[in-house]
């Protein structure tokens, strides 16, 4: 479910977030690249990988909303976010970016958008893979770069 440039995660492998990466934190005026945004999903990405919920939901806004993959609710607090990563990461979603476009709207706001796709592990151990649309709404806030929407839906067959 991601595409473009990004690690890739192998499932079950705990990844130390980063914390002071530029990608992550920021205090000068000057409005973030495109290689700082991309790595933004990265971190998401890695979030995914530790299988904590509460990792994933620290990365998003406390006022964030959440347009789900395979949920139909929208989820518009932190309770409502980890919940449904809780479920989510039962399948050991691994992400990867395969389209992507970065919009750069100013020093303290971005927006990444395009096609990624998730490999899931099913519950007898077999794999699927899930192809997706989704847009990342970024905002540095406090000196850190947050998620304050998050829109995910599958791809439409043809």
């Amino acid at each position: 479910m991601f595409t473009g440039t990004g690690a890739t995660y192998a499932t079950g492998t705990h990844t130390q977030l980063p914390s002071t990466d530029s990608a992550v934190t920021s205090t000068t005026a000057q409005p973030p690249t495109e290689g700082q945004i991309a790595a933004l999903f990265d971190r998401w990405n890695a979030a995914l990988a530790t299988g904590d919920a509460n990792r994933v939901a620290d990365l998003y806004a406390p006022d964030a909303v959440l347009l789900p993959t395979v949920s139909a609710e929208i989820r518009t607090d932190r309770a409502g976010i980890v919940d449904y990563f809780k479920h989510f990461l039962e399948s050991k979603p691994v992400g990867r970016i395969q389209e992507r476009f970065i919009d750069i709207l100013d020093r303290t706001n971005a927006v990444d958008t395009g096609l990624y796709q998730f490999t899931l592990t099913n519950q007898d151990g077999s794999k699927t893979k899930v192809n997706a649309r989704y847009t990342f709404v970024y905002e540095l806030r406090g000196g850190t770069w947050l998620i304050i929407n998050h829109h995910s839906s599958e791809l439409p067959a043809g």
